[in-house]
């Protein structure tokens, strides 16, 4: 018997309206654009705005959220009533929402996310805004064409890459919500359950896991001890190879 593939990407049957989305854009364009903080892993401008996140903190821009905490809108949201309407779209818990603006001539090179696949019980959701032709988003080694107002889940279990080559700056509405039966009928209808496995590949890139190691000990949350921990075994068994 064949084995199903494991579905790395799926574009999702949502339309957005492209004004409104800019319109809410040209809100909060203006605000405070953090960083990313992961400067080892992209050249170029790679900023975030937080819209959601934990306890509305609008400085927080991860993306792995303590599942204890409590995630809610950060004050950039006021009046920001169709990305409401847009996040809300979706019947489950949302983990973060953020823009996240990745500038002309910018790059953010190949890696891996830790367990942000759909399999992992949360997934990962892109909504462009603005973008153009010559945006590479790599993904499984497959070119993702995403076009603005449309949806796309990505597994960035997979190796991934962006490259902004064009001459406009590229903004995608990037959602982290937690699976459950809603999504579960929505993601089922579109591949068969039996595509959303774990991929068997391990992990073995140590540039990956130092980023994942960056970003729990920026949060520095109680419960990612043990997990911090476990990675950094695996960066000693990689320098003592």
């Amino acid at each position: 018997m064949k084995k199903t593939k494991t579905a790395s990407f799926l574009k999702l049957p949502f339309l957005f309206d492209i004004a409104k989305l800019l319109y809410d854009y040209s809100l909060v364009v203006n605000q405070h654009w953090i960083p990313h903080f992961n400067t080892s892993g992209y050249e170029g401008e790679w900023k975030a705005i937080s819209l959601y996140a934990k306890n509305g903190d609008s400085s927080n821009i991860f993306a792995i959220q303590n599942g204890n905490n409590t995630v809610i809108e950060t004050p950039i949201m006021s009046n920001c009533n169709y990305f409401k309407e847009v996040i809300s779209s979706f019947k489950c818990p949302i983990l973060s929402a953020r823009l996240l603006r990745l500038g002309v001539g910018a790059e953010i090179k190949p890696h891996r996310d830790y367990k942000l696949g759909y399999e992992d019980g949360n997934f990962r959701l892109h909504i462009p805004i603005t973008t153009n032709s010559k945006v590479q988003f790599v993904l499984n080694n497959e070119k993702l064409n995403m076009l603005p107002g449309e949806c796309w889940y990505t597994n960035v279990n997979y190796e991934h890459s962006v490259a902004n080559h064009g001459k406009e700056d590229r903004i995608h509405l990037v959602i982290d919500a937690e699976r459950n039966e809603w999504s579960d009928s929505l993601f089922f209808s579109l591949a068969p359950k039996e595509s959303f496995q774990p991929i068997q590949e391990e992990i073995e890139s140590p540039e990956t896991i130092r980023l994942i190691l960056n970003e729990l000990k920026h949060q520095n949350e109680p419960a990612s001890e043990q997990l911090i921990f476990d990675l950094e075994q695996k960066i000693l068994k990689f320098t003592s190879k």
